[in-house]
């Protein structure tokens, strides 16, 4: 599988992405890292058809079976472009040190009209935007942790017990943060601070970073997560 970069240089780009098939190649392989599955009812039992390479048919959608590429449910779906100059156009925005104006796609990219560079840049814009998109799919681990210093190493009133501001002891969680992490295998990581480790605050944050559409969700056996499971494919660590 080809790994994902988040920045190339202009020869890079060109090396890794040479022609049509690459590009969809690596659509197929970041979009379905656990091998193809139907966009309408999630159905992993799917063929890949002879006469068109990276479609796809499912027999569960429909009696005369349901016929699917990698563009479909994308934003390069009815496209009359190459998935190539969507990639260009994506690295040209992405990699730019300023803001690229759909005028400057329409010229580097040489369109034949200026509202075609306008509407692929719509559509990018739009889909980095979206808070599905930047939700975490495939194999994701989630974990908490306590972030902060040992006891000893505070200053005095923070330490806890007598005479500080803390609980008793000052040891373990305490006066420290709680952070929640999940993390996409072979993907991105995603952190934020949550206010406990009580079964609210977990819970929100995984339904907030992880998709519906995770192929399984990897925890440990916290009690704070066994009500993931009617959400979520759970596997526990």
């Amino acid at each position: 599988m080809r790994k994902q970069i988040h920045e190339l240089t202009l020869a890079q780009f060109e090396k890794q992405f040479p022609d049509e098939t690459a590009c969809r190649f690596y659509l197929q392989e970041n979009r379905w890292p656990e091998g193809v599955r139907c966009p309408r009812c999630d159905n992993a039992n799917v063929y890949e058809l002879s006469t068109k390479a990276h479609h796809w048919q499912c027999a569960e959608c429909s009696e005369s079976g349901y016929r699917f590429s990698v563009l479909v449910g994308t934003i390069f779906e009815n496209t009359n472009k190459p998935l190539r100059d969507w990639f260009r156009v994506m690295h040209l925005m992405l990699s730019s040190k300023k803001a690229v104006s759909a005028l400057q796609i329409y010229r580097l990219m040489d369109f034949g009209s200026y509202n075609t560079a306008l509407l692929m840049c719509s559509k990018i814009r739009v889909a980095l935007g979206s808070a599905e998109f930047k939700l975490l799919v495939g194999v994701v681990e989630v974990d908490e942790t306590f972030v902060g210093s040992r006891a000893k190493n505070r200053y005095k009133d923070k330490r806890g017990g007598p005479g500080g501001t803390g609980s008793a002891g000052g040891t373990g969680g305490t006066g420290k943060a709680v952070v929640a992490c999940a993390v996409q295998r072979k993907g991105n990581v995603i952190a934020h601070v949550v206010s406990n480790t009580k079964v609210e605050a977990p819970s929100k944050f995984v339904r907030e970073a992880v998709s519906d559409k995770v192929s399984v969700l990897c925890t440990d056996v916290y009690h704070a997560y066994r009500r993931l499971g009617s959400d979520f494919p759970q596997g526990v660590r």
